[in-house]
């Protein structure tokens, strides 16, 4: 079953902090029907202990282990920020330019994520998602993300 959809997607959003453009893609999560509005601060957690920051310009913020609880139904967002968001420190800085995050009900989780990370792998793929011009394209580039 694909689990993006047009509304999963927001264009050419604009962060100062890693913490907002994760609220963004929680937000669009919890929107979606796919988790508690709990989980939202779950995944901000989980980046306070790990980055999820995955090379390439790309983060994948997610919830925590215990935050399985919250997730309703599997489902990804991805928000688009051309100026890129800091994801590292002011001292390694770790621009991600795309942001998408993950809810995985069950065994879902590692599937998403790993089909997200072959996908994101190339840097060509990664720089059409970061140029999409609309929410479609989007959907299309990742249409075949699946759960």
């Amino acid at each position: 079953m694909t689990i993006l959809k047009k509304q999963n997607v927001a264009l050419n959003k604009s962060f100062t902090k890693k913490e907002e453009a994760i609220r963004e893609a929680g937000r669009i999560l919890v929107e979606g029907g796919y988790v508690d509005a709990s989980y939202v601060d779950a995944m901000l957690e989980r980046e306070s202990k790990v980055s999820t920051y995955m090379g390439n310009f790309i983060a994948i913020p997610h919830g925590t282990e215990e935050a399985k609880v919250m997730v309703k139904s599997s489902g990804i967002s991805v928000v688009q920020v051309p100026n890129g968001v800091n994801f590292g420190t002011e001292d390694d800085e770790k621009l991600a330019t795309v942001v998408i995050g993950i809810a995985g009900a069950g065994d879902d989780h590692l599937e998403i994520l790993s089909q997200i990370a072959v996908y994101c792998s190339e840097i060509e793929n990664v720089t059409k998602l970061a140029d999409a011009q609309s929410e479609e394209e989007i959907v299309n580039l990742l249409g075949g993300i699946e759960s």
